[in-house]
């Protein structure tokens, strides 16, 4: 735990660790059980299903959901925003996200809403990650969401990319 700026950085691990989940062990362990019970080939495709549904869908469903309910987790652990007057813009925050989220989650059973949910989700998690980065100081909680941030960015601007141009 170290202080910047008074502000005490301390990591969360509940935020961490559930955030690590869905980004990367849930896409994981799709890809592989498809993989292993379908015969289906180890493709990027394959990945971007399960990455999508999980990293994308139900990140942002949950969070979304964190946010409608206690917009106050955000507002002090990512923006160190003490005020309750920030509590209903992050509420619509919480409304954007389960969107983008349910777009990702029914992505799983309509694969063509794949691109749909890469395009827009890409965007968003793009211009969050710069959003993370701009700012002069950062926490441990922030810092982690700028890292995820920009990888999921990159992983869905590869997947539109690729998808939309092979």
């Amino acid at each position: 735990m170290t202080t910047t700026n008074n502000i005490v950085d301390k990591p969360n691990l509940f935020y961490i660790t559930s955030v690590t989940i869905l980004t990367f062990v849930i896409p994981t362990i799709g890809f592989a059980a498809d993989y292993f019970t379908t015969n289906t080939a180890l493709t990027f495709e394959l990945l971007g299903k399960w990455f999508i549904f999980s990293a994308v869908g139900l990140r942002l469903f949950l969070a979304g959901l964190k946010q409608v309910k206690n917009p106050e987790f955000t507002a002090k652990q990512i923006f160190h925003i003490d005020s309750p007057d920030s509590f209903p813009i992050l509420r619509e925050l919480g409304f954007a996200n389960i969107c983008f989220g349910l777009v990702g989650i029914v992505s799983l059973f309509r694969p063509d809403w794949r691109m749909v949910s890469a395009f827009a989700s890409g965007l968003y998690y793009g211009m969050a990650g710069i959003q993370h980065g701009l700012k002069k100081t950062s926490s441990i909680n922030e810092r982690f969401a700028l890292w995820t941030d920009v990888i999921i960015f990159l992983f869905l601007l590869v997947y539109f990319v690729k998808a939309g141009w092979v």
